[in-house]
């Protein structure tokens, strides 16, 4: 399986662009794919994603650095050289988006494009299980649920006291809690000296 996110310059995945794309083999934690990109031209950038990042719009269209597409051609051809080839995320549904929107708009090779798999596992609905089977109700607030990835870390016994996001320790926090609650099990040593919360042990 394959641990995924990413980092856009927006919300939209028709009207922005990917700058940083990681992902981790989850049964071999060791093989890691890490890399970054200058958004196109014709992408927009929305202030929000800026402040998530805390980057700005210089860095982001930065000439020095490799093409959108040449970035995502590198991470297919990864991705083509792992077995299981399912994501697994804190919100597949926006990181799937942006990759096949990407991979279409630059019409890669047949059969390439399609190393993308369309079923995810998302790790807010896993959560979310877990913690109904735990409390017997789900962590739902103003209608709305709220198991986000701040809410799952703590859940899964760990602290966040990042400013900004950046898609390799996304990437790590989310196997991390994907581990804790599926197998009831740490990861990463770095980890280590937040221990495992006794209900998903």
């Amino acid at each position: 399986m394959i641990v995924v996110d990413i980092e856009t310059s927006g919300l939209d995945y028709s009207k922005c662009g990917i700058w940083q794309i990681a992902a981790m083999e989850f049964e071999a934690p060791e093989n890691v794919f890490f890399e970054e990109a200058k958004i196109d031209e014709d992408d927009i950038i929305e202030t929000k994603a800026l402040d998530i990042t805390g980057k700005n719009e210089e860095e982001l269209r930065e000439k020095n650095k490799q093409s959108q597409k040449e970035l995502l051609n590198n991470f297919l051809r990864w991705i083509n050289k792992i077995k299981i080839k399912n994501f697994i995320c804190q919100n597949p549904q926006f990181d799937l988006a942006f990759l096949i929107s990407k991979t279409r708009k630059y019409k890669f090779p047949s059969g390439l494009e399609f190393s993308i798999p369309h079923r995810a596992f998302d790790l807010h609905s896993i959560a979310s299980f877990k913690y109904y089977q735990i409390n017997g109700k789900f962590l739902i607030e103003d209608n709305k649920s709220k198991m986000n990835l701040g809410n799952t870390l703590k859940f899964c016994g760990l602290v966040d006291n990042r400013k900004h996001h950046n898609a390799l320790e996304d990437v790590k926090l989310t196997a991390e809690c994907f581990s804790r609650i599926v197998y009831g099990k740490k990861l990463f040593m770095e980890f280590d000296k937040y221990p495992i919360p006794e209900y998903l042990k």
